[in-house]
C-alpha cells in the first residue's frame, strides 16, 4: 500500500481522539477528579500525536525530488520521536495538577457517571490501536504503529486511573486520586522514552533486521561457487519501510559488463524477494585487480 494510502488510518485516530477527549473531558466535569483530569489531558496528546502523523505521512508519500534522492520515508521518525517528546509535556502537566491535591485531597462527585463515561472512552482507544498496530506493522509504517502503541498506553493508563478512582470513591480515601495521576505520569514518560528511543535509531540508518541480513549471505554462498564470484561491503539500512541495501559482486577478470550485469539483475532480483521493499546498489568489480580489495570498508584510506 502507497504511504498516501495510510493516512485514512492516522485520520481514524483523529476522530477517536476528538471523541475520547469529549468523553473524558465530561468524566473529569462531573467528578472533579484530577486522575479522570489527567487521563484526559493524555488524549490531548493522542489528538496531537494523530494529526502529526497524518502530516509526516503524507510528507513520507512525497516522491524523490533532486534534495531527497532517496525520497521522504525517514519523515515518520520524526512523527514517533515528536510523538514521545509530546507526551513528556502531557505527563508534567498531570504531575503539576496533581501535587496540589497531594497537600489537599478532594472527595470525588457522581464517580459512577464519571468512570462509565471513560470506560466508553476507552473502549474507542482499545479497538483503534489494535487496528492501527495490525495495519503499521502490515505496511512497516513506524508512525501508525506508534500512534497504535500510544492508544493502547490510553487504555492501560485509563484502566488504573478508574481502578483508583473507584477505589477512592468507595473507600473514601481521596489521597488515592492524586497518587493515580502520579502514577499515570510515570507510565506515559516512559511510553515517551521508548517511542523516542525508536525514533533516533532509525534516523542513524541503522541495519535491516538480522534475518533478513542473513537471507542476503545465504544468497552469496548459493552464487560464489555455482559462478566463482564473490561478495564483498555488504551494508544495509532501513529508512522507514524502505531497506537499502549494497554490495560489491566481484566477478572473473574476463567476463564481459554484459554478464557481470545480467549476473547482478539476477541476484537482486532474489534479494529483492526476500527483504520487502528493498533498494539496491551493486558495485562490479575484477576479481583479479588488487584494488578491488581496497575498498571494502565504508571510508577508504
Amino acid at each position: 500500500m502507497a504511504k498516501g494510502g495510510l493516512e485514512r488510518y492516522a485520520w481514524l485516530s483523529v476522530a477517536v481522539a476528538l471523541v475520547t477527549i469529549s468523553l473524558k473531558t465530561l468524566a473529569w466535569y462531573y467528578t472533579g477528579s484530577v486522575g479522570l483530569l489527567s487521563d484526559a489531558l493524555e488524549s490531548l496528546i493522542n489528538l496531537a500525536a494523530a494529526l502529526l502523523a497524518v502530516s509526516m505521512l503524507r510528507v513520507a508519500a512525497a516522491p524523490p525530488d533532486d534534495e531527497h534522492p532517496h525520497g521522504h520515508f525517514k519523515a515518520e521518525y520524526f512523527s514517533s520521536g515528536i510523538e514521545g517528546a509530546l507526551i513528556v509535556l502531557a505527563a508534567a502537566g498531570i504531575v503539576w495538577t496533581a501535587l496540589p491535591r497531594l497537600a489537599a485531597p478532594q472527595p470525588i462527585e457522581a464517580p459512577l457517571l464519571g468512570l462509565a463515561l471513560s470506560a466508553i472512552a476507552s473502549a474507542f482507544n482499545l479497538a483503534a490501536g489494535w487496528h492501527l498496530i495490525r495495519v503499521g506493522r502490515r505496511e512497516e509504517s513506524i508512525a501508525l504503529e506508534a500512534d497504535g502503541h500510544h492508544l493502547l498506553a490510553d487504555v492501560w493508563t485509563s484502566a488504573g486511573v478508574i481502578v483508583g478512582v473507584a477505589l477512592a470513591a468507595a473507600t473514601g480515601w481521596n489521597l488515592l486520586d492524586p497518587l493515580v495521576a502520579l502514577a499515570v505520569a510515570a507510565h506515559i514518560v516512559w511510553t515517551g522514552f521508548m517511542l523516542v528511543r525508536r525514533s533516533f535509531a532509525g534516523l542513524m540508518d541503522a541495519a535491516i533486521p538480522e534475518a533478513e541480513r542473513e537471507e542476503i549471505e545465504k544468497i552469496f554462498a548459493e552464487y560464489r561457487p555455482r559462478y566463482a564470484v564473490d561478495f564483498h561491503a555488504l551494508r544495509t539500512r532501513q529508512s522507514g519501510s524502505r531497506r537499502f541495501v549494497s554490495f560489491h559482486l566481484i566477478v572473473p577478470d574476463d567476463w564481459t559488463v554484459e554478464r557481470a550485469h545480467a549476473l547482478s539483475e539476477e541476484i537482486e532480483a532474489r534479494v529483492r524477494s526476500l527483504v520487502p521493499n528493498a533498494i539496491l546498489l551493486v558495485h562490479i568489480e575484477p576479481i583479479g585487480q588488487r584494488a578491488s580489495y581496497d575498498d571494502i570498508k565504508l571510508e577508504r584510506p
